[in-house]
């Protein structure tokens, strides 16, 4: 039985209830319409960011809010049904959710962050949060999380809709994959020259793209993909944000 709940599933009196026991929320991040090659949903990350928390939940007393399904996805904004929103938008839309909690008396705040793109936009946002409130709001980031299941993985190098997603999404949603569309797709990215420099990235259909073409919007060998390999990763990435959760709000969840 879960010992956390999902506040969408709660009435005020039940949120109340949560609330007033200083009850740590979770602010989960997934895009809810990201393309993710020809055989994941665009959905992808809204199920890994509520797989996540499901599982969370399952372990912790914790309130989860609603997932919040729109961010910052620029490298995908040319594909069909991908949604995206500036920075400025996003940021915002994180800020103002943290802001009701806030507001509502709530000091105990995570968030979990399944995008990479967005990562930049939390951390300044979390940190200018605390500037303004006082309130310090530790955040996850997919990219940080299970990685001691990274050894299971065989693709030469991975980065989206990938061996690791396919994997979760395996175990997650695994009627969601269109079967037999999987394909390894590393498009020129095994190319290019590692450097110390940041390079933004855009997934382009055109082979005269350099580094950034990709003919399927897939980085990586999603045939590599396992139920296996996804439960071992999916496992390690709830360890970490329940062990991370312990040490950031200790005296409420084991107090």
């Amino acid at each position: 039985m879960a010992t956390g709940v999902w506040l969408e599933d709660l009435t005020w009196p039940e949120a109340a209830a949560w609330f007033g026991r200083g009850a740590p929320v979770l602010v989960p991040i997934g895009a809810a319409a990201k393309e993710h090659g020809h055989h994941l949903p665009l959905c992808t990350d809204y199920l890994l960011a509520r797989g996540l928390c499901d599982r969370v939940i399952a372990e912790l007393p914790v309130v989860v809010a609603p997932v919040i399904s729109l961010g910052y996805y620029p490298a995908f904004r040319h594909y069909p049904g991908s949604q995206h929103l500036s920075p400025a938008t996003f940021g915002a839309v994180l800020r103002e959710v943290l802001a009701g909690f806030a507001a509502q008396g709530m000091r105990n705040l995570a968030v979990i962050n399944t995008g990479v793109s967005t990562e930049p936009v939390v951390n300044v946002e979390l940190r200018e949060f605390l500037e303004t409130t006082g309130i310090r709001v530790p955040a996850a980031h997919i990219r940080d999380l299970g990685r001691a299941a990274e050894g299971l993985f065989g693709q030469a190098l991975g980065g989206h809709a990938d061996e690791h997603e396919t994997s979760l999404i395996e175990v997650l949603a695994p009627e969601r994959i269109r079967r037999g569309l999987a394909v390894t797709d590393y498009g020129h990215a095994r190319e290019a020259a590692p450097t110390c420099f940041y390079v933004p990235t855009v997934f382009r259909g055109d082979p005269a793209a350099g580094p950034d073409y990709s003919a399927t919007g897939v980085r990586g060998d999603p045939t590599l993909a396992s139920a296996a390999k996804g439960e071992a990763a999916l496992a390690a990435a709830v360890a970490d944000i329940v062990a991370g959760l312990r040490v950031h709000f200790a005296e409420v969840l084991d107090g």
